[in-house]
């Protein structure tokens, strides 16, 4: 056990930096290095095949899918069986396990992951030879399953081209569960001489050596490994795509670069496995805090994606071939084959597709959209008071101020240091009487102390995450000294946690009274983080419930703790309003339980540009509220740095500042001028913009397409743009952003992958590309930010201190025309705290310019109008006059701003009514159209008719 002093030294500053020995490299990984041997050892044998074949399946032509063995001809004693599973959507599964093994292996991943089992498909055609299974499906029946039996290789084609292949490389090895009296005595046989032709067989495959198989040492740290070696191997080919994208969170390309062959650049393979990584490279396959293992593959005629559903540590090698595909190697610690084969064939179908696995991310609280402060930390409750107070008198706009570990006395979450925050309650109802929100800090680590109710239930339950003997409590270090981690693997945790939020005391059990039913939840340091483990999170032997160890769960545990966070919240309150949950641990499926952020990021120019690439990565992971920390957590960025991320803020769906507590304090409202305007204007484009983003939400709490979108989701058939992250779309709203992310930059030139004007959403100077670029002023009082032609911006243009004061305030509509002289657009609103929406009680509407053209002279009219959505898509039990919709009656559209109309309107008509207020400019051949007032409600259907001719 560690001393005071020693634990001390952990929290010294200069021990936070980024130190590559606190995390293994491949070739200090076991069963990495057993993965990238047996990879090796297929390059040298120009023999070399996959060991792996399977029976030939008995099936009828119609079944969605089969179950057969798989034989090994290293290993022909051993069973696996093989399911092979056609779903609907023509999402396809491959599952393979051992069979009547020693063990079992892990095989709940997706038990967490997934919303539920996922239908079968009924539109099957297969037949079967000697060699091989085929299955056509699809509604163009151009979709094809190749299963072939000798060796065992699973080909997806569409139109007859190859767009996944698993095991064509022969990497596939489900290493078998052994004894360690199993491995002498093939030691021992080899060294009598005898069976030596049984022995080579399985080192030509396996290697001649058992590394790692029964304990691992890494520093001072030994992994007793009492199951053996038990790792999984499998390559993924790509045969006809030339970029892969996602497998969060890494600080790299959105384009995911190579780890292996003569283009790599990077020496280890892409590494999921969560950790609690201090001050992070801006450039590395360095595993991070959270793990998605997703894979999309794009080229300019098909996107496809490949989920791997596995738990334990895994790396990833990827090689760019010269043929134009791309060939990945996946490494896995341990558990079952699980993989479903997206189709795609756009990325927007591959979106839908994975979201109809695991969900979506609901629609946020409204709130949470806004401007969130935090940094650690703030001292007292007189230090929260005095810091909306500034916030107030210099007219600074946020709704959310935050509080780290502080404020826990000793580190004992949920239980308030009173010295300095003598009246928590009182504090946080002062932040809420202006409509504003505290989000307070709870980690996963209890302090191992009989005076922490928290703790002290938790144990007598037994609901602790045990040692690797299977009794007592695992005891680890982490902020507050000896510490516990709650099993929420442990059905009987979920219930407990549960009660712990309630505001008022139930059966007499402890709660957190001291708080209100309005406060967000942050999960930090639940990767988990255990400062004196082994590369700081839980030893891999570690038991959890049903048995299993920590190795075979580690990126599902930081999930399981947000996700039973956030329904402990949402059970606050009866009927239960919308949670907010911060998480920085996260998996396949966190999306459905709150936000992301991308950690411990350093206040340089390169972790600024980096975290824009790391969201749009984690929107490629079907995570899409996500945000990295403006200004960094480390470090004093320098004005000009400060502003510039606070426009990356503006655009990233969670927009929080927060800083390191050695840091000086660096709230907008300090700044001098001219930087504090500066951010001033940032933070209230954000909000006059959240009709924007809470649209966007609302579409991906549907559909699953990412809210910020890159270039090859806008343009899939345009391989110039595949490989740009440094600009992006906001959702399906036109806007374009680039936001500028180095020094002294004076202008950039943004990419445009298409024939269409653009409009300066600032000057509504239109653009038309020039070599496909569009070169725009980036002072630094200037934002690179364009509409799209033909859309329609819904904006909320007056300054309030928080959002929900705008919820009666007009809107304003940028109807940005296209070339042909029309735009669409829609905005969505409901109340922002409840699930009312689900029964109907909405207003959601679409916008349309429509122009009409006159004897061949171009744009004679232009109608403006504005339909009701929900009616068409039929949201709950919709009416129009539903109870919300009643509430912001009197909510108006108080003006309209026509971009693109080429000559002076003759007149502008309320259709059914009368002539309008209106002004109209025209600079350099560019009109812009004002009409003011046009007397219209935004729950209403009304049309605007401007007449050129």
């Amino acid at each position: 056990m560690w001393s005071p002093g020693t634990f001390l030294l952990l929290l010294f500053p200069t021990a936070l930096a980024f130190k590559p020995s606190d995390f293994k490299t491949c070739s200090q990984s076991g069963f990495c290095r057993r993965g990238r041997a047996l990879a090796e050892r297929s390059q040298e044998l120009s023999s070399w095949h996959s060991p792996y074949s399977i029976e030939p399946p008995e099936l009828s032509p119609h079944q969605p899918g089969f179950t057969t063995n798989v034989h090994s001809s290293v290993y022909p004693n051993i069973k696996f069986v093989l399911d092979v599973i056609i779903h609907e959507e023509g999402i396809v599964r491959v599952r393979m396990d051992e069979e009547n093994g020693l063990r079992k292996r892990y095989n709940e991943a997706t038990q967490w992951a997934l919303i539920g089992e996922p239908l079968l498909s009924d539109d099957v055609l297969w037949t079967v030879d000697s060699k091989q299974a085929k299955a056509v499906y699809g509604p163009k029946k151009d979709m094809e399953l190749v299963v072939d039996f000798n060796p065992l290789k699973i080909t997806l084609f569409r139109g007859g081209v190859e767009q996944v292949v698993l095991n064509g490389r022969g990497l596939l090895h489900m290493e078998h569960f052994r004894t360690k009296e199993d491995s002498k005595l093939a030691e021992h046989i080899e060294g009598e001489g005898q069976s030596v032709l049984q022995v080579n067989s399985a080192a030509w495959f396996e290697g001649d050596t058992q590394d790692a198989f029964w304990d691992e040492t890494f520093s001072t740290w030994t992994d007793t490994k009492p199951k053996g070696p038990e790792s999984l191997s499998l390559d993924i080919t790509f045969p006809n795509h030339a970029h892969v994208y996602g497998i969060p969170q890494h600080a790299t390309n959105l384009s995911l670069p190579s780890t292996i062959g003569p283009t790599a650049r990077y020496t280890d393979p892409f590494r999921l496995y969560n950790a609690d990584v201090f001050e992070y490279l801006a450039d590395s396959p360095t595993s991070l805090y959270g793990s998605i293992p997703l894979m999309h593959a794009h080229s300019a005629t098909s996107t496809v994606a490949v989920f791997n559903a596995i738990a334990s540590e895994t790396w990833i090698d990827i090689a760019h071939v010269e043929k134009g595909g791309v060939e990945t190697h996946w490494i896995s610690e341990s558990g079952i084959l699980d993989v479903f084969l997206l189709p795609g064939p756009t990325p927007t179908d591959v979106f839908t597709q994975y979201a109809h696995l695991t969900g979506t991310a609901p629609l946020p609280a409204h709130w949470s959209l806004g401007y969130h402060q935090c940094r650690w930390n703030y001292v007292s409750s007189d230090d929260v008071r005095g810091v909306q107070d500034r916030f107030d008198e210099d007219d600074f706009p946020v709704d959310v101020f935050w509080l780290d570990i502080e404020y826990a006395e000793d580190h004992k979450y949920f239980m308030w240091n009173k010295k300095t925050f003598p009246d928590p309650v009182e504090m946080t109802k002062d932040v809420e009487a202006v409509e504003r929100k505290m989000v307070i800090i709870v980690d996963p680590h209890l302090k191992r102390s009989n005076d922490y109710p928290v703790y002290k239930r938790a144990s007598e339950l037994g609901v602790l995450v045990k040692p690797k003997n299977g009794e007592g409590e695992y005891e680890g270090w982490c902020w507050p000294g000896s510490s516990s981690w709650i099993d929420f693997f442990h059905p009987g945790s979920w219930d407990f946690w549960i009660s712990l939020f309630k505001t008022d005391t139930i059966d007499g059990q402890w709660s957190w009274t001291e708080s209100t039913n309005n406060v967000g939840i942050w999960n930090d340091m639940n990767e988990p983080s255990v400062f004196n483990g082994p590369e700081i999170t839980m030893p891999k032997d570690n038991i959890h419930y049903g048995g299993w160890e920590h190795r075979d769960v580690h990126n599902i545990n930081g999930m399981l703790f947000a996700n039973h966070t956030f329904q402990a919240a949402e059970a606050r309150t009866d009927p239960p309003r919308r949670p907010f949950v911060l998480t920085r641990a996260f998996y396949a499926g966190s999306q459905r339980f709150g936000a992301m952020w991308t950690g411990d990021n350093l206040g340089t120019w390169e972790h600024m540009a980096v975290g824009i690439k790391m969201v749009l990565a984690n929107g490629v992971g079907g995570m899409p509220f996500a945000g990295s920390d403006v200004g960094g957590f480390f470090g004093n960025p320098e004005p000009e740095m400060l502003v510039r991320w606070y426009v990356v803020g503006a655009f990233s769906p969670f927009f929080r500042a927060h800083a390191h507590i050695d840091t000086k304090r660096r709230e907008p409202y300090l700044l001098e001028e001219p930087y504090k305007s500066l951010v001033r204007d940032i933070l209230r484009l954000r909000y006059s913009m959240l009709p924007v983003w809470y649209t966007a939400f609302r579409e991906t709490s549907e559909s699953g397409v990412p809210i910020l979108r890159p270039q090859y989701v806008m343009f899939p058939e345009d391989d110039a743009g595949f490989g740009i992250d440094d600009q992006f779309y906001v959702g399906s709203s036109g806007l374009l952003v680039k936001p500028v992310t180095e020094k002294g930059v004076k202008e950039v030139s943004v990419y445009i992958a298409e024939d269409q004007v653009y409009y300066d959403y600032f000057t509504n100077q239109p653009h038309r590309p020039k070599n496909r670029q569009i070169t725009l002023p980036a002072n630094l009082d200037q934002i690179p930010l364009l509409i799209r032609g033909g859309s329609i911006i819904p904006t909320r243009e007056r300054p309030r201190r928080s959002s929900p004061l705008m919820k009666h305030d007009p809107f304003t509509l940028r109807v940005a025309l296209d070339t042909s002289g029309n735009a669409r657009g829609e905005v969505y609103l409901d109340d922002g705290e409840t699930y009312g929406y689900g029964k109907g009680d909405v207003v959601w509407r679409g916008f349309g310019a429509e122009s009409t053209n006159r004897k061949g002279k171009g744009i004679g009219a232009v109608r403006i109008s504005s339909v009701d959505l929900a009616v068409r898509t039929q949201v709950g039990a919709y009416d129009p006059k539903n109870e919300f919709a009643r509430s912001v009656g009197d909510v108006r559209v108080e003006k309209l701003v026509v971009l693109g109309l080429g000559k002076k309107p003759l007149s502008v008509v309320l259709e059914g009514g009368s002539e309008l207020e209106w002004e109209f400019e025209s600079k350099d051949g560019a009109g812009v159209l004002v009409i003011k007032d046009p007397a219209v409600r935004v729950v209403d259907d009304w049309a605007v008719v401007v007449k050129l001719e």
